[in-house]
């Protein structure tokens, strides 16, 4: 894909499972992501839905930016407060891509599936954590995949 941002744009259904590798216990996220434009360039990446862990149900979300990288078709990922997260470079169709957060080491996979489905995995580890988030996203209506 030539553009991310331009691939992103637009809504997603979104399932997330979070396994603790520690214990076993597993919790599922359901929601949708929707990508708008920015001023000034780049997407907001909106999240939300319901959270189920040990059996309780919450709601949850996240928002993210997701700015023009420093190559053409790439894209800098900074979280709402616009904190450095990670860069993204679909442009393969597959990336890694690391984060460093105190002690821990968020290691994430993006993967694009086709032309309305892609993947991310976070691998989390360090002293306390021992993760792995698999989201799959599913494009939700029409989107700018022709612009690819």
């Amino acid at each position: 894909m030539a553009d991310v941002l331009g691939w992103l744009a637009g809504a997603w259904r979104v399932e997330r499972t979070v396994r603790d590798r520690a214990d076993g216990s597993e919790g599922r996220f359901s929601g949708t992501a929707v990508f708008t434009p920015l001023d000034g360039g780049g997407l907001l990446h909106r999240e939300s839905g319901t959270f189920v862990w040990h059996g309780a149900a919450r709601p949850a979300g996240r928002t993210l930016r997701f700015l023009p990288g420093g190559t053409p078709g790439t894209a800098d990922v900074r979280f709402a407060d616009g904190r450095p997260f990670h860069d993204l470079d679909l442009r393969t169709g597959h990336h890694v891509a690391d984060h460093p957060c105190a002690a821990d080491l968020y290691r994430g996979t993006f993967t694009v599936l086709d032309g309305d489905r892609w993947r991310s995995v976070w691998r989390v580890g360090g002293p306390a954590k021992d993760l792995l988030l698999t989201t799959e996203y599913v494009r939700d209506g029409p989107g700018l995949q022709g612009a690819a």
